[in-house]
């Protein structure tokens, strides 16, 4: 697949984006090589973040949506949400969760999720629904690193 090209004029600029599965994998690809490489990167995503909280892979969400004991919740504006999701996640952005906790049941975990690990929403969710007594984990990778898991999938399967 070809990845996807727009621009945009701004007087006498044009501004190029690149798009699709493959300038996702690249720029994942860029961001994972930097933290390897780079002592400072994991420094200051661990300054940026915070404290570490407890995540869950995508293997054992997946399998534990299916059983139907956890609440996926995404937690990015509902713009990205709208652009694209998992399956089955709820759309309760970051800054609406605490008028929205009711919304989830206190009986199951709930796993938030945003852009990423080095996204902060899902790590500033995590600690506010432990704060509000809720068992809690944020999904290891974010909505990229699912969505090109997804499509992976799909082609395997298809050959």
């Amino acid at each position: 697949m070809l990845p996807e090209w727009s621009r945009a004029r701004a007087g006498t600029s044009v501004r190029y984006a690149l798009a699709g599965d493959q300038a996702l994998a690249l720029w994942l690809a860029l961001r994972d090589a930097s933290v390897s490489q780079l002592a400072e990167v994991e420094r200051a995503a661990r300054d940026y973040l915070g404290d570490d909280v407890d995540a869950v892979g995508r293997d054992e969400l997946i399998a534990r949506l299916r059983n139907g004991d956890v609440v996926l919740v995404d937690v990015r504006p509902a713009e990205e949400f709208d652009a694209g999701h998992i399956k089955g996640a709820r759309s309760i952005p970051i800054d609406e969760l605490e008028d929205r906790l009711a919304e989830l049941p206190a009986d199951r975990e709930v796993v938030a999720y945003c852009r990423g690990p080095f996204c902060a929403y899902a790590h500033d969710a995590v600690r506010h629904l432990h704060a509000s007594g809720r068992k809690a984990r944020r999904l290891q990778d974010g909505w990229p690193e699912w969505q090109l898991a997804e499509k992976s999938t799909k082609r395997r399967r298809a050959a």
